[in-house]
């Protein structure tokens, strides 16, 4: 990541849509495999029960998203890179291993989803689809670059594409009623794997290395500026970007759970991806499945190259120096391929690493409220009031849920 460049002059008024899009290619991070894993097990096993789990998570990924990209506009500099300037050695290597352990998390979700599209396609072997991901991916991240940000946004932004019609095609054939969308959005729960389920929403949805990786990608879009009129300007921008990504990931979210909860719930073997996808073509036709699949496959690759992105940005600001983005490609792409080979059921791999996602949110959201509602810091661009009292009540729920999901693992409580 480029160094920020300081007494920037100047810059010419540009039109608003041209500064978008940090924010779609962090929205890749809530319509990764993971997403996809957890929504059609939550929908398939208890119809729309959770759609206001959906719903929750969302709005708080606006609000925590939008404080990501904020900080990193108004300092020029990313969150990880902040914390290690400001923990003592031991506690920012600490810091470290918990982030290093999300992004390995993340990353065999995303290889994995490629991997199980890629057999649903072409009937390949997990391993081997593992590595063709891993390798598309390592073409991806050829094209990130400051000098070719736009470019990597782009690829990014039309794989989002793909991804939306992928996994909105079904649900337009066959769309559920008004009065079980509502009422999924009662907030309730059914014993302790329901518990489970919705941390691994949370997780998928509210992802942590999504966190660190926004300040980074604005950082390297816009540099850093001491034009107090362009960074106003930049984060009022930012707020829309923000919002329309977010709510494009979130329909898509809602819609796979949607689509499992009308088309799978009841069904045997459904509460997987590739039993959702035999279900699928046997309700809605192979053309529908394939789209299906399409849709997952483009969700992996772009996803785990994001995921690698966001990683090196969390190597580079916590122990200070930086992996080339291949290398690093090469190294996270290994704990995912040893998964594949085991023969671990691949969806339940998937739905237990958003379990460890939502471990490692308290972690990144904590210090991020902590630091965007500071003045000193942040000056006119502090979090107000009222967003720092919504901040606190997100993170209050985070750890409140994996409390209970401790317990009643421990416990074994139903």
């Amino acid at each position: 990541m480029a160094a920020p460049v300081l007494n920037t002059p100047p810059v010419r008024r540009v039109a608003g849509i041209t500064l978008l899009g940090p924010a779609f290619v962090a929205a890749i991070a809530y319509v990764d495999p993971g997403n996809v894993a957890a929504n059609v097990t939550a929908g398939a096993r208890y119809g729309f029960l959770l759609v206001w789990v959906l719903v929750m998570a969302c709005a708080m990924a606006v609000v925590i998203q939008y404080q990501s990209a904020k900080l990193g506009i108004v300092t020029g500099k990313t969150l990880p890179g902040l914390l290690g300037e400001r923990l003592s050695t031991k506690r920012r290597l600490g810091f470290w291993v918990q982030a290093e352990v999300v992004a390995a998390a993340t990353d065999i979700a995303e290889v994995i989803g490629g991997a199980i599209a890629l057999q649903l396609l072409f009937d390949l072997p997990l391993l081997l689809g593992g590595m063709i991901v891993g390798v598309v991916s390592m073409g991806l991240l050829g094209f990130q670059s400051r000098n070719s940000q736009r470019t990597f946004e782009s690829i990014i932004g039309g794989l989002l594409l793909i991804i939306v019609i992928g996994f909105l095609a079904g649900l337009v054939v066959n769309p559920p009623s008004a009065g079980d969308v509502l009422g999924g959005l009662v907030p309730r729960l059914q014993g302790s794997d329901t518990v489970l389920l919705a941390a691994s929403m949370l997780g998928a949805t509210v992802m942590p290395h999504a966190i660190y990786l926004h300040s980074a990608l604005v950082v390297d879009r816009h540099g850093y500026s001491e034009d107090i009129d362009r960074r106003r300007r930049l984060v009022r921008i930012t707020r829309w970007d923000v919002v329309t990504a977010l709510m494009i990931a979130g329909a898509v979210n809602i819609a796979l759970l949607l689509l499992a909860a009308q088309n799978l719930q009841g069904k045997d073997g459904t509460d997987s991806i590739d039993g959702a996808h035999q279900a699928v073509s046997d309700a809605m036709g192979p053309v529908i499945a394939a789209v299906f699949a399409i849709g997952l496959l483009a969700s992996g690759l772009a996803s785990t190259a994001v995921g690698c992105y966001a990683g090196a940005s969390i190597m580079q600001g916590l122990l200070k120096f930086r992996v080339p983005l291949l290398a690093r490609r090469t190294a996270t792409l290994i704990p995912a391929l040893i998964v594949l080979a085991s023969g671990v059921e691949p969806t339940n791999a998937l739905v237990i690493s958003q379990v460890v996602l939502s471990f490692g949110i308290p972690f990144a959201i904590i210090p991020l409220g902590r630091l965007t509602a500071n003045r000193s810091l942040m000056g006119e661009f502090a979090d107000s009031r009222t967003l720092r009292v919504v901040a606190a009540a997100i993170a209050t729920v985070v750890v409140i849920l994996n409390v209970a999901l401790i317990f009643l693992t421990v416990t074994g409580a139903n």
